[in-house]
């Protein structure tokens, strides 16, 4: 029999391609051995071992693209992969012990350094302790109306200083106790842009008159905020957005629900329906739902509101691409309208994360 008629020799195949993955099997193989040379290994663990960093590879180049892309770079760069881990709750436990070099660092500030430069917790409580000595004056000096008649600049001081402080006790006061303000900025007609630092237990009790409760169609109240509120207004609150639930039925994607903020400082609760991230058109999705968030507390007439972090993760809006979104949509919506019973705004942050994203993104905001 000739050497042609033979069998054909078959070509081999390396034990990645068997597998079905890229990342090379037999190193990961050989890895193990030096790592673990007392302990018996399988078969299967360098396949195992190949297919797990392959998906943690391919999922920390996708979040360090997007990144990329917020940023207007063409390429990764350490720090893209640096942003993409944090941003990502559960990329960020897994790899907190780990340095990506030339990453550079998240910006994150002490509050209480900010609170000494800014106002903080000390200027909120100095405003707060002014109008009761200016009510105190004022309820002194009732009777006597002579400044009214007095031409010369003397009269007018006093005059100018009681009309002032009164309406600006009630929206100046601050969010109250248990609040950080560590950042603020002017809007275009005028509105003050607040970064709020806060436990997610208090944000029922935020001296605001409208908070924004991000949740889904059926307006359930197992999130984070939800369930806060859910603790802070008790079953008063809780009959109430049954009732809403029942009356306005399942809300659709980027559009509110009002209900009534029993047991809390504030005067309603604005129910909105956030996108979910990946859905047709999310992005301009949330920018719809800020500004109807918005136009809602106009429609009410109140003059401050909070809006607690959005949900972010691995099943939300990326936290860098949800703050620019919504930072945009503030900021246009002030700037389209002409008139707004809106004037402090606060967005109440939760994790240092969250707080160093809002940070950069409002200075970029300033830098505009």
């Amino acid at each position: 029999m000739s050497a042609r008629g033979g069998k054909k020799k078959a070509t081999k195949l390396s034990r990645s391609s068997r597998a079905g993955v890229i990342f090379p099997v037999g190193r990961m193989m050989r890895y193990l051995r030096t790592g673990t040379h007392k302990y018996r290994i399988g078969m299967g663990a360098p396949v195992y071992m190949a297919a797990v960093i392959e998906y943690l590879a391919a999922e920390i180049l996708e979040l360090a693209g997007n990144a990329a892309r917020d940023n207007k770079k063409g390429r990764i760069t350490p720090r893209h992969i640096k942003l993409a881990v944090a941003n990502d709750e559960e990329l960020n436990q897994l790899l907190r012990g780990v340095t990506i070099s030339n990453g550079g660092v998240l910006p994150r500030i002490h509050p209480e350094l900010l609170s000494k430069k800014r106002g903080g917790r000390v200027k909120v409580d100095s405003q707060a302790s002014v109008p009761e000595k200016q009510e105190e004056r004022s309820k002194s000096k009732k009777p006597v109306k002579s400044f009214k008649k007095v031409k010369g600049k003397r009269g007018r001081k006093p005059k100018s200083t009681d009309n002032e402080s009164v309406p600006n006790s009630t929206v100046e006061d601050g969010p109250g106790d248990g609040f950080t303000i560590l950042s603020a900025k002017s809007l275009f007609l005028g509105q003050k842009l607040s970064l709020t630092e806060s436990e997610i237990s208090k944000i029922g009790t935020i001296k605001v008159e409208g908070i924004i409760n991000p949740t889904n169609a059926e307006m359930d109240l197992k999130d984070g905020v939800g369930n806060a509120l859910e603790k802070a207004g008790g079953r008063e609150f809780l009959d109430g957005v049954k009732e809403l639930r029942k009356a306005q039925g399942p809300l659709e994607v980027a559009s509110v629900a009002i209900s009534q903020a029993s047991g809390m400082a504030a005067r309603f609760i604005i129910h909105c329906n956030v996108p979910q991230w990946g859905s047709d058109k999310c992005e301009d999705q949330l920018e719809k739902t800020v500004k109807n968030c918005l136009s809602a507390a106009e429609e009410k007439k109140l003059k401050s509101v909070a809006f607690p972090s959005l949900p972010a993760g691995r099943n939300g809006f990326p936290k860098q691409t949800a703050a620019q979104l919504i930072l945009k949509a503030i900021s246009n919506h002030f700037v389209s309208s002409t008139s707004s019973s809106l004037k402090n705004i606060y967005f109440v942050l939760f994790d240092s994360e969250s707080i160093g994203i809002y940070l950069q993104e409002m200075a970029k905001l300033d830098a505009k």
